[in-house]
């Protein structure tokens, strides 16, 4: 298996329109800050991906992925065992998906499109084959729906400290108002700032922030409970509520559906 491309800069422009490659990595793993010249779909197999840039945060559950558009710098964490299969395609092949970051859902199709073209690794028009699958992948992700794993960093200084300080502590025991005030704004004031920077209310900010926390700690092998109430949930059948909400099942179902049959191929 190749090496990682990590860099601390741009990453060296890739020969083929399209390029497909499969990776294994533990628990932990840290591939460090990064930008690529090309658009990149990073699809989980197994565990689950966070995705840190500076607009925010994008939490990748198995059998999702995240859009990365080309020229965004970006590092990618690793929650339980993970393996991943990253697509590379040339800039703006994709037209329908936006320039930023998002989370998709993966269709069946598309699941084992990615994993087939790991196969090739390097995909050209010059092959009839390689063409009509480079044109089955750029309609697939034409047709996909964002999914909202993603966490917006605010960017005013007094709203960036009450994000750092929900992120540090999850649970219900700090006051908003006493967060706020310590931040050097009033709630109000924080409030309007949240809205207008991550177009989030500050509730729906720290729910969010307990979901994708509570999706890293599921992966790592952490039980139900011990994870929502880790993550700040009060209980864990309110962590339930919010994921089934929020993914359209249970967290134990969720995690019992990924399908073997696509890791390790």
């Amino acid at each position: 298996m190749s090496k990682l491309r990590q860099a601390g800069h741009v990453c060296p422009r890739l020969p083929s329109p399209v390029t497909a490659l499969a990776y294994d990595l533990e628990h932990g793993r840290v591939i460090p800050a990064h930008v690529h010249p090309e658009d990149q779909l990073l699809y989980a197999c197994q565990g689950v991906m966070t995705v840190h840039t500076k607009a925010g945060t994008w939490v990748v559950p198995a059998q999702r992925a995240v859009w990365i558009s080309a020229g965004i710098p970006h590092s990618i964490q690793m929650s339980g065992a993970v393996s991943m299969r990253t697509v590379y395609l040339r800039a703006r092949m994709v037209r329908r998906l936006p320039r930023t970051c998002c989370v998709i859902n993966v269709s069946p199709l598309l699941q084992h499109l990615i994993v087939h073209l790991c196969t090739h690794a390097n995909l050209s028009r010059r092959s009839k084959v390689q063409a009509h699958l480079i044109d089955v992948l750029i309609d697939q992700l034409e047709m996909v729906k964002a999914v909202p794993l993603q966490l917006p960093t605010p960017t005013d200084a007094r709203a960036a400290r009450v994000a750092e300080a929900l992120q540090s502590d999850l649970g219900e025991s700090v006051s908003l108002d006493w967060v706020c005030k310590r931040a050097g704004a009033s709630k109000r004031t924080i409030e309007r700032l949240f809205r207008h920077e991550t177009r989030l209310s500050l509730g729906k900010w720290r729910q969010q922030l307990r979901l994708l926390r509570s999706l890293q700690l599921l992966a790592a092998g952490e039980k139900i409970a011990s994870a929502a109430l880790e993550a700040g949930y009060s209980t864990p059948s309110a962590f339930i509520a919010m994921f089934r909400r929020t993914l359209g099942t249970t967290p134990r179902k969720y995690f019992e559906n990924i399908q073997p049959g696509l890791i390790g191929r």
